[in-house]
C-alpha cells in the first residue's frame, strides 16, 4: 500500500516528486513523539527525530522520511546520513501480531518498532532477501481516515498547495 524513501532534504524531495512525477499534495508530519521505541530488540536509548511526507500516486501511497538526528535507526541501517534511497514497502495489517510473528518465524529480524497514538508499527529487516525493509502498520480507524484524506486530496489535484500540514 506504500513505498517509502529515506531522503536527505524533505523539501527538495517533495518538490522533485511533484515536478517530475506529478505526485501530490504531500501531507507533512513533523515533531511527533513515537511511543515504545525499540531498536533491534532493545529500548531505543534516544528518540528518533523524523519528518514524514505522504502523498498518493494512484493506488500507491508515497512516503518520504527525513531523519534529523544521528541515533541508530532502521533508516540509517540501509540509507546512510546525507543520502537518499528507497527504504521500505509498507503493509497495512488487520492482524498485526500474526503478521509480525510470521516474519519473525521466517527468520527475519525486527529492526525497529514503536507506536504512534497507540497504534503499533514495526520495520522488519528483509533487506538481504528483498533489497528493502517491510513495514507493518496496525490498522485503526484514525489511520484509515488519515490515509483516505491523503488519497482523496490526490484525486483531481490541480497542483495547488503541494505541501500541506497533516494535522
Amino acid at each position: 500500500m506504500q513505498n517509502s524513501w529515506v531522503v536527505h532534504d524533505i523539501d527538495a524531495a517533495m518538490a522533485l516528486w511533484t515536478r517530475t512525477a506529478g505526485v501530490g499534495p504531500f501531507f507533512v508530519v513533523k515533531g511527533i513523539t513515537l511511543e515504545d521505541q525499540r531498536y533491534r530488540g532493545k529500548p531505543a536509548g534516544q528518540s528518533i527525530e523524523v519528518t514524514f511526507a505522504l502523498a498518493q500516486a494512484g493506488d500507491l501511497q508515497i512516503e518520504l522520511v527525513c531523519q534529523h538526528n544521528d541515533v541508530p535507526s532502521a533508516y540509517r541501517d540501509t540509507v546512510p546520513a546525507g543520502r537518499s534511497a528507497f527504504h521500505h514497502m509498507a503493509l497495512y495489517t488487520h492482524d498485526y501480531d500474526k503478521d509480525r510473528q510470521d516474519y519473525l518465524g521466517a527468520g527475519c529480524a525486527e529492526a525497529f518498532s514503536g507506536a504512534f497514538a497507540g497504534k503499533r508499527f514495526c520495520y522488519i529487516d528483509t533487506s538481504a532477501s528483498l533489497g528493502c525493509m517491510v513495514e507493518l502498520i496496525e490498522a485503526s480507524a484514525a489511520q484509515e481516515e488519515f490515509f483516505k484524506r491523503i488519497a482523496g486530496a490526490a484525486q483531481g489535484w490541480d497542483g495547488t498547495e503541494p505541501v500541506r500540514p497533516a494535522f
